[in-house]
């Protein structure tokens, strides 16, 4: 089979999922929606997180992490999407690919360790209230941003080396929407058996763990909370751990789909259906989740807003 120079003068095409949608325009103004909606409730909970000290407490700072996450994430792969759409024009270059595929291992595999920390924050909060300061100071939830970030980055840039060094046959058409490992591995004109289970070996190695020290964690909290005396603390604790493992189910299910299920198991259609789940809708959703019923959130965007009213009309 022929072999097309995958260099940096070369390209591929992302086919995605609007040329092939029976609606099109509709499935456009809908992702745009969601896009806006990210973007708008992602910077505000960022703004908020940032400008309000009562929000200063480990909690907030792994959600404003978060937020950053699903920003910068659905920002790789959505604006794209939508101008290529009206440009009828779908190519992206060898060195694009590349540096998209980083990006989005990078702040997948960041908010998959970030989620972990996150449900032993509240762990330490729910079962250990009287030592949470102790074991949660701000130098040791930095820390576990900075591993999150620092791992993730280390393991999205070596897939994306290992899988950009393969020849890629005559077919520049990639079905999916971004540059992703299992759509690409279709197009390679040589033996990724090895690395096929290299991947999914990595993905359990990313997944898994923490997604047991999450269902841990959670157990452990649910059998804390059961056995509290208060009902509002026990409704209060209960809320801020269900919004939690929404966000957990929405993310891991569509990852694990990915990255642990077999590449001979994935269809394209399928493929497209996970990504946008876990690129465009997801981030849309994440920070609605948490802050439309969290009373300390809303209390803080008011005051936040307020602020912003006084200083632009000071005479009010």
């Amino acid at each position: 089979m022929e072999h097309w120079n995958s260099t940096l003068g070369s390209g591929f095409i992302l086919m995605g999922i609007l040329k092939d949608s029976g609606s099109p325009e509709l499935l456009w103004t809908t992702i745009s929606v969601l896009y806006i909606l990210a973007l708008t409730s992602n910077g505000l909970l960022l703004l908020v997180i940032t400008m309000d000290v009562r929000l200063h407490v480990p909690m907030y700072l792994f959600l404003g992490q978060l937020s950053l996450m699903d920003l910068l994430f659905t920002s790789v792969v959505t604006p794209k999407a939508l101008v290529d759409f009206f440009r009828s024009e779908n190519t992206i270059s060898f060195g694009g690919c590349a540096l998209q595929m980083f990006l989005a291992l990078t702040l997948g595999g960041a908010e998959d360790l970030l989620l972990a920390f996150m449900a032993y924050d509240r762990y330490v909060a729910i079962c250990h209230p009287l030592t949470y300061m102790a074991l949660m100071r701000p130098r040791v939830c930095w820390s576990m941003v900075t591993i999150s970030w620092i791992l993730a980055s280390l393991n999205g840039l070596g897939h994306t080396l290992y899988t950009m060094h393969f020849p890629f046959c005559m077919s520049r058409e990639v079905s999916h929407l971004l540059c992703e490992i299992p759509p690409l591995l279709k197009l390679a004109c040589a033996d990724t058996s090895r690395y096929e289970f290299m991947v999914y070996v990595t993905g359990v190695t990313f997944l898994v763990p923490s997604l047991i020290s999450i269902l841990v964690s959670y157990a452990l909290i649910l059998f804390t909370v059961l056995h509290m005396p208060s009902n509002e603390g026990r409704q209060k604790a209960l809320f801020t751990c269900s919004s939690h493992l929404a966000v957990v189910g929405m993310f891991y299910g569509a990852a694990m789909f990915m990255y642990i299920l077999p590449l001979s198991h994935h269809s394209s259609q399928q493929d497209n259906t996970t990504s946008v789940f876990y690129t465009i809708v997801t981030p849309a959703l994440n920070p609605l989740i948490y802050s439309l019923r969290n009373k300390e959130v809303m209390g803080a965007l008011r005051r936040t807003l307020g602020k912003y009213v006084l200083w632009t009309h000071p005479t009010i």
